[in-house]
Order: C-alpha cells, then structure tokens, then sequence
C-alpha cells in the first residue's frame, strides 16, 4: 500500500546523474526526519507501532540507480514501472524508495519514488520528490546537516512505555489487547480512521458496486501506463459546458471505460454504470484545506452507458454537485496555495481514504490533484511531466491518478498485470475520450 510517483526530466547541458542526486537528497533529508525513521513494533503487540531512528539508515539502499537499453522508450519505462511497483517495501528499514532511471529517449531521465502511506500524516507532509525540486533552475541552498540517530529504545522499555500509556488510558490498552488477540476484523476500521485522520463522507448510497470486469481475484504484479493531455482542453470544455475542471476529468475517464467495455466484448447498455471512489480535498472548520480531515471520499456513478460525450458530464457535474454545494470544497488554486507542491501527498491520503471503505461498494479508484502551473526543477533539469501510481485495493484491478502541472494534465494507469494486459489499450483511449469531448466545443 504505497504511492508512487514518476518524475521525467530533462538532462541539462551540466548533466544530471546518479550521484548528485544522491547527494542533493542526502543534504535535504532534515526536512522529512521520517525518512531516516523505521516502524518498531511492541513486544506483545501492547501499543501501536512506534517511529524510531534508523541506526543502520543507508541512503544507498533507498535511492538506487536503474537504466533503459538507449533510447528506451515510453512502453519500456512503462514496464520498469510496473515491475518496480510490484515490489513490497522492506518493513524493517524506513518504508520509501527512489530509483533514477536513466537510457531514456529524448535525453530524459526518470526518478520513480515509493513512499508508504503510513509515512504521510497529514496534508503538510513532505514528499521525497518534493525534496529535491526547486522553482528556479538554481538549487536552493540547504544548511548543514549533522545526522546523528537517537538510541533505539530497547524491547524492555517499549513495553514499560506502553504500560504507563495504558494505567494514563486503560481503554486503549484493552482495545490494542483485543485487536492483537482475535478482534481485528471489527477494529480494523476504527484503527484505520484513527491512524488516517480522515473524515470521510459517501454521498451515493453505498450499495454493492455493479459487476464488472474491473473487480477481480488480482496478483502481486502490476502494469503501469500513462496518458498525457493539456489542462486548457478541460478548461475550454468546463467553460463550454459548465461544471469543474475535475468534472471534465470524470467525464473523459468515462468516455474511456466505455470504448475499453466494448474493445472487450462486454455488454454495454444506456444504463450501464462504472461506480468510481473520487477523493476530493475538503475545507476544515477554519475554511482552509484541514490538517486532520483534507480528504472526503465520494462514490460516482460514471454513466459509460451514455454514448454522448456532453450528456456524460453532465451527469458527472449532477453527482458531484453535492459536494460543490456543501461549502466544504477546495478550489484547486487554493489547494495548491496552501499545500505547496504536495500531489504525492494528497494522492496518499486520497488513497488512505479508500482504503477504510469495502471494496464491494466501488469498481475502481479515481484521484485527481492539482499541482502548480509553473515549471520546477531539480539541479537544473526542469521537470516536464509527473505521473502518479496509485495503489490498487482488494479486488481492484485498475487504479487511475491524475496530476495537473505546469499546463499538462497527466494519467497515471497503475493496474493488475493478469487482469489489465490492456492497460495501455485504455490510456490511449483516455487520449481519444478527451478529443471525443473536445470536438464538442464550438469556436
């Protein structure tokens, strides 16, 4: 269960390889301490998990070098990726990775991150990937830092710790006693709401989500692939015909489930459904993006049944107006004044969200962050384009992220390797879906 991230620079006359990178990320680690901390678990499972310091930490180990055979194209690092999220992460060190991948065509090079979600506790976390960027092609400066790690607590007295957290709060003591023992499956959602500090809403009824082929036995391997469109398109299609941009977004990805039910022989009828759980950014009671509580989940109804493309967002806008009504919805200009460049972020917790939910009452996961429309950089090397992967849940065989940056709004298709073999069948008709809605446009 982490988020991933592929970051496609490119390669500045100076050049832009492995080991500066390792040293760029080596001098900015103070600003994230929780990567440099690993989970240490409670001898009798008396309290929950506690951070402590890696003694052992090695940043060789987290940031890692990969290559393409020259000029390695997009489906090949469309593989690589697929291959390197089907990895787990190492539970005994600190739960992220990064690999700088380099061979790529157009004089590119990647930077693929994996970062569990436990390491994200709210919407001011911090990124690996947003460690590194900067706003102008020259680095920050960044002060020294003397990394020395705190003495691991020793079993004895994470249990005595424990023991005088539970005479402070004794039902807490009982409730991890109980979850420990046999009564997981009645706490697990509790827990996941306590450790997640999301306040999540469903504003469909929460019936059982259609049958569909999305919803399957799935395996531990994955296949990645990505699609790439144009912010104004949305923007002109929204001023056309009403709605949000992330309205628009809905629209496009039904419009391509639709062409993809079909390519697959499956019956397809006007009141055909595909039920999506879309997180969105929520206001706290300060009218800001909350700290605790920044993610609603909703289910969607995408109506892939419907063959015109305008009468499809407009179904959308009607299912997602409740939450525009509300009072409650963050613009994305706001979002991203207030969180700075946080899409990693704000994915994770969109995909902690769904993960409180039972993966009977949607077919499939649909996040959508805004980032900022303004180039970054990273020792130079602009960043031209970001893509997320977004962890796919029990039963899930297809999970979509979406990401706006600097004018391009860009698809990242994470799916099962056995169930979605034509995941990149799809991402072209996200492409062709969106030209559908486009050609709607007059003037």
């Amino acid at each position: 269960m982490f988020v991933g991230g592929v970051c496609l620079f490119r390669r500045p006359k100076n050049g832009f390889d492995y080991e500066r990178l390792v040293e760029l990320i080596e001098q900015r680690l103070f600003l994230v301490p929780r990567y440099r901390q690993k989970v240490q678990h409670i001898p009798g499972k008396l309290a929950r998990p506690v951070w402590v310091d890696d003694a052992d930490f090695d940043i060789s180990y987290h940031v890692r070098r990969s290559a393409l055979p020259k000029p390695g194209s997009d489906a090949q690092l469309g593989d690589l990726i697929g291959r390197l999220m089907s990895r787990p992460l190492d539970h005994h060190r600190p739960l992220w990775e990064a690999y700088f991948v380099e061979g790529l065509s157009k004089n590119r090079v990647a930077l693929i991150t994996k970062t569990h979600q436990a390491m994200v506790d709210g919407i001011s976390a911090i990124d690996i990937g947003q460690v590194i960027l900067d706003v102008s092609p020259n680095p920050r400066q960044s002060p020294e830092d003397l990394w020395m790690p705190r003495p691991q607590p020793s079993g004895a007295s994470l249990v005595l710790d424990a023991l005088a957290e539970g005479i402070a709060r004794p039902g807490e003591m009982v409730e991890n006693a109980r979850s420990a023992v046999a009564d997981i499956k009645a706490t697990a959602g509790k827990v996941a709401t306590a450790l997640g500090g999301i306040a999540s809403v469903v504003y469909t009824a929460a019936g059982t989500a259609p049958a569909s082929p999305l919803n399957t036995r799935i395996s531990t391997q994955r296949r990645f692939a990505v699609a790439r469109t144009k912010l104004d398109d949305y923007r002109a299609v929204r001023r056309a015909h009403g709605g949000t941009v992330n309205d628009v977004v809905l629209a496009v990805v039904s419009g391509a489930l639709r062409t993809w039910l079909l390519s697959r022989g499956e019956a397809v009828t006007p009141s055909t459904i595909v039920r999506a759980l879309v997180p969105v950014s929520i206001k706290g009671t300060d009218g800001l993006s909350s700290e605790l509580s920044p993610v609603s989940a909703y289910l969607v109804d995408l109506p892939v049944g419907e063959p015109n493309p305008v009468v499809r967002l407009h179904h959308v806008s009607h299912a997602m107006r409740a939450h525009k009504e509300s009072g409650r919805s963050v613009a994305a200009n706001a979002l991203v004044r207030a969180s700075g460049f946080a899409p990693p972020t704000l994915h994770s917790l969109g995909a902690r969200a769904v993960s409180s939910y039972s993966q009977r009452i949607f077919n499939l996961v649909v996040t959508n962050v805004p980032g900022p429309q303004l180039p970054l950089y990273a020792l130079g090397a602009r960043l031209e384009e970001l893509f997320p992967v977004v962890p796919l849940a029990k039963n899930q065989a297809l999970s979509i992220g979406v990401t706006s940056y600097d004018g391009g709004l860009y698809f990242g298709l994470n799916g099962d390797r056995d169930a979605m073999s034509d995941v990149d069948v799809l991402a072209g008709m996200v492409q062709e879906s969106l030209e559908e809605m486009i050609g709607t446009v007059v003037g």
